[in-house]
């Protein structure tokens, strides 16, 4: 990598804007940056999942690939002529998930977020991966935004939804099934 920051504050961005990879300054509160950015705290929510002892090394193996396919999220976003993910890695978080499907019961009810600190963790990180797809199809809304990453983000969040599943379990933990409440009258 030719370009490393050695100064980490340039006041360029006190006027309310911020640079794009291409030396663009667009908006702070522009949908692009907005989508940078919960890219961005989506790999932090990782993080804390990864930073749990107990995480299942087939779900900590998958969450470190994620964090690199996240930057190349970020990096397409920043670039939209960079390629960042495409259709390969949409399909291996596709046969991630199905192989951490199979290993558990079949679902009968909702699940509700739990389960220990590590699945309690992934079930977060699902939440805010679910924001940046939110972010990104906003985005779309307004420019083109490449299919294989939206399709990217969509996979995330229901590979995170299985993995928390996978970790509840592998923690010895029981997952808490909703209960819906009876009906009540209005009053």
């Amino acid at each position: 990598m030719g370009h490393r920051l050695t100064k980490i504050y340039t006041r360029t961005g006190d006027d309310g804007t911020t640079g794009l990879a291409g030396g663009k300054r667009v908006p702070k509160h522009a949908a692009r940056v907005a989508a940078i950015g919960d890219i961005d705290e989506t790999s932090s929510a990782l993080a804390l999942v990864l930073a749990e002892p107990d995480v299942t090394p087939s779900v900590r193996d998958a969450l470190l690939r994620i964090q690199h396919e996240l930057f190349e999220v970020g990096a397409s976003l920043a670039m939209p002529e960079y390629p960042g993910v495409g259709a390969d890695d949409v399909a291996q978080l596709e046969r991630d998930l199905d192989a951490l499907n199979e290993q558990l019961p079949p679902l009968t009810e909702f699940v509700l977020p739990g389960g220990g600190r590590a699945a309690s963790a992934c079930y977060l990180a699902r939440a805010v991966a679910r924001r940046a797809e939110r972010s990104a199809w906003a985005l779309a809304s307004e420019e083109p935004v490449d299919p294989d990453l939206l399709r990217y983000l969509n996979r995330l969040s229901d590979f995170l939804f299985v993995a928390a599943r996978r970790l509840t379990l592998d923690g010895g933990a029981a997952e808490t099934l909703w209960k819906k409440r009876s009906l009540r009258p209005k009053a």
